[in-house]
């Protein structure tokens, strides 16, 4: 695809102009969203922000490091991540009073989103201090993108971020989420994957389907959903399905059938009445079924005197 270089340049130019003449204010912490994978994913105010800051605080300091350098920016680094943020946190609390301006990234897409950062935008808020935010790349956005699991009509969605590493934690996690009426995003990692699919297909049961998002971005980026039956045989089939890191968008549970749901009132209530009241007995069973207490109550009456 050509692009007129000459053009392109212009609008660059016009581009950055306009950036000069945006706030930039000093003592600032800018969040700054990177790439996921490309690193053309990332914004000219990005950029400016990242070439203007005078330190980044990054969660990986080499992986930043790649970044910037493509960019040509020469800004200096200082580590920030999971097992030292507090401590960065105050160092950038500093740096803010002496009139700095800090950029925070992670190792890619947003900072305190499923990465590293959230405790460094409280801390600096509770100091009155200024944060600015500039967006971009999102592996969840790019994910619903691409799956066409949301919609305008149904734009709703949960994210849950990483999955347990332990089988244990792993399906008492996947019966909480799977029990969700939206679909639901959460990462896994490609060492873990065929385990998890294990498990959600014993959570879950074969019909569920699961969209899996891998390489977004990248050259092999691939979009596909399944039901969680076929999901042991799309990872047999080609090895390269098991690489890179996964975003995955289990489909929203299915809605139950009314007149299923009051056979199983009915069932719940009979055992209830036998050993507490009626009005208990219609409490616990509406948190159950999710039925209105007051019908599940006057059908507990019914029961009780038939």
């Amino acid at each position: 695809m050509a692009i007129k270089e000459g053009l392109f340049h212009a609008a660059w130019n016009k581009v950055l102009a306009d950036l000069e003449q945006q706030s930039w204010p000093e003592a600032c912490l800018y969040v700054v969203a990177t790439p996921i994978g490309n690193l053309a994913d990332i914004s000219p105010r990005a950029i400016f922000a990242l070439n203007h800051a005078d330190i980044i605080a990054a969660e990986d300091t080499r992986s930043s490091r790649v970044l910037l350098n493509a960019w040509g920016i020469s800004t200096p680094l200082m580590p920030a991540h999971r097992h030292n943020e507090a401590q960065a946190a105050q160092e950038i609390i500093a740096l803010l009073n002496e009139g700095k301006r800090v950029a925070l990234v992670s190792d890619a897409g947003a900072p305190a989103v499923s990465d590293p950062g959230g405790r460094i935008v409280r801390e600096v808020k509770k100091q009155g201090l200024a944060v600015k935010v500039i967006p971009g790349a999102s592996a969840v956005i790019a994910a619903l993108m691409g799956s066409g699991v949301t919609s305008d009509e149904n734009p709703a969605f949960a994210f849950a971020g990483f999955v347990p590493q332990k089988a244990v934690a792993r399906q008492q996690w996947l019966r909480k989420w799977s029990a969700l009426d939206v679909p639901v995003v959460m990462f896994e990692s490609p060492h873990r994957i065929q385990a998890f699919c294990k498990d959600l297909l014993l959570v879950c049961g074969p019909n569920r389907q699961l969209t899996i998002a891998r390489e977004l971005t990248k050259r092999f980026e691939q979009v596909t959903t399944l039901p969680v039956s076929e999901l042991e045989n799309w990872f047999a089939e080609d090895e390269h399905h098991r690489l890179g890191e996964f975003v995955l968008i289990l489909e929203e549970a299915p809605k139950a059938d009314e007149n299923e749901l009051q056979v199983q009132a009915d069932a719940l209530l009979k055992i209830l009445l036998e050993t507490v009241s009626v009005k208990d007995s219609a409490r616990v069973a509406a948190r159950v079924t999710g039925l209105a207490r007051d019908a599940l109550y006057s059908r507990a009456l019914e029961l009780k005197d038939a």
